[in-house]
């Protein structure tokens, strides 16, 4: 076997550094990078959605519609047939570094679909943090999170942001809604809900 040369050894490290640093920098630069979002309410909460269109459709034509010259947004809308908030809860900081803070309320819209909406809302930063609705009121770990619905990727960890529960979902038996980081297992912030 021959003599490995130094310019070899230094090829060979190079190439061992680029994913070893690619990772590092995944997981590590959301500690300091925030990622702002500023959803509004959507403007389709109340709206029919017809079966050949999605909710994002509707919501485009809408904010399309509205833009237009002269078109005024209804203020004459009935009060009853809006959104109704079915429970509501305030994040906490889960530890001294993982901190937490806003409100987090799921609505029923109009047509019977669900929304989970989060305003106000600013989290210590991670990487691959995820919205769940957990059945615990207060988990105090990873190992309270059985039965968890995963509402998707956290879309930033600071600013007002929507997500969509499922169709016909009965969320009953959810006690939390929680920011948590998958590859880590680590709780970020939970919000208890209540009515």
């Amino acid at each position: 076997m021959g003599h490995v040369s130094k310019r070899t050894w230094i090829v060979i490290g190079v190439v061992l550094a680029i994913p070893v640093l690619a990772v590092g920098w995944w997981l590590g630069s959301p500690l300091f990078i925030d990622r702002e979002v500023d959803e509004e309410f959507p403007m389709s909460a109340g709206a029919v959605i017809p079966d050949d269109m999605t909710r994002a459709e509707v919501e485009e034509e809408m904010e399309d519609a509205a833009s237009e010259p002269g078109t005024e947004v209804g203020e004459d809308m009935p009060g009853d047939d809006g959104p109704v908030a079915k429970s509501i809860g305030q994040f906490e900081d889960f530890d001294d570094f993982h901190r937490g803070s806003g409100t987090a309320t799921i609505y029923e819209l109009e047509d019977g679909s669900q929304v989970l909406r989060l305003e106000d809302f600013e989290v210590t930063n991670g990487p691959d943090l995820h919205v769940l609705l957990v059945p615990h009121d207060n988990p105090g770990g990873s190992g309270d999170l059985e039965g968890y619905l995963d509402l998707g990727q956290l879309k930033g960890n600071i600013g007002d942001q929507n997500y969509d529960i499922p169709a016909g979902m009965d969320l009953s038996g959810y006690g939390s809604v929680v920011i948590y980081c998958k590859p880590f297992h680590v709780i970020f912030s939970v919000a208890t809900l209540g009515s």
